[in-house]
């Protein structure tokens, strides 16, 4: 009688904690599937706040390039495209993405004036707008970490047993195509072999002038620097000409004096 207690009590223990996990593992996921419904919320805020700037800044750049008629068109009808809620993240990114290359073509065209870019309405509805794009990029970095944390542990072991017995989903992350943040960097390298630096240029000489030597060169060779030596200790070519004569030998400590002068105590 006493084992069976004792099991029995073990096995209860082992479903309290059971029990105590599903709750917690619950909380979690409701927590985390409001934070992604809030960070939402947020990106819509924003998003209805540049559908309103558009028409302003459409009637502005009409106003001195009349003639461009069907891109206006191109821009309003996107705009209204976009400002219908999209069913999914997804669908209302694709949305997005033709609003923003539709402007973008716009802010193309008001290039051409130099006018209509010193105009103060257009000049205040483009910080208007670009500040509310760096909001919307902002929202879209949040909802994108939360939307990560719930995929993660939903698809996660064990919590995706409490996920599946109660419903809980996948969120779709929401991207953008933001031309600046996707082009890759472009590196250009030198021509030369092995990552090595290019040797420096070469003055001309002129004629009769000696050809200046660069001891940083490996294995460069200068008769009247090295003594008919390399730089690098291997023997160079034998100097052309007479060989030279032999001089007086030098004193101890200093260099043999000029010629014609005697030397000094």
């Amino acid at each position: 009688m006493e084992g069976l207690a004792v099991i029995l009590v073990l096995l209860g223990i082992i479903a309290v904690v059971i029990l105590i996990w599903a709750i917690v593992t619950y909380n979690g996921f409701v927590r985390l599937r409001n934070l992604v419904q809030e960070a939402w919320r947020q990106i819509d805020v924003e998003l209805h706040r540049r559908y309103e700037l558009i028409p302003n800044l459409v009637d502005t750049v009409k106003g001195y390039a009349t003639h461009e008629r069907q891109l206006f068109e191109e821009v309003t009808r996107a705009r209204a495209t976009a400002a219908t809620p999209g069913s999914t993240p997804a669908q209302q990114a694709a949305q997005e993405n033709e609003l923003s290359s539709a402007i973008g073509r716009l802010f193309a065209v008001a290039e051409g004036y130099p006018q209509l870019r010193a105009s103060e309405n257009f000049v205040a509805l483009q910080e208007e707008l670009t500040n509310t794009e760096d909001r919307i990029a902002a929202g879209r970095r949040f909802y994108n970490g939360n939307v990560r944390q719930l995929n993660t542990k939903t698809e996660s072991f064990p919590p995706n047993i409490i996920a599946s017995m109660f419903g809980f989903r996948r969120a779709e992350y929401f991207e953008v195509n933001d031309p600046v943040v996707r082009t890759a960097p472009r590196v250009e390298f030198g021509t030369q072999q092995g990552g090595g630096y290019a040797p420096m240029p070469q003055q001309p000489v002129a004629p009769g002038q000696p050809t200046p030597s660069f001891g940083g060169q490996r294995g460069g060779y200068d008769p009247q620097r090295d003594g008919g030596r390399g730089t690098e200790g291997q023997q160079g070519p034998p100097p052309q000409g007479p060989p030279p004569q032999p001089g007086p030998p030098p004193q101890q400590g200093g260099y043999p004096p000029p010629q014609g002068q005697p030397p000094q105590g």
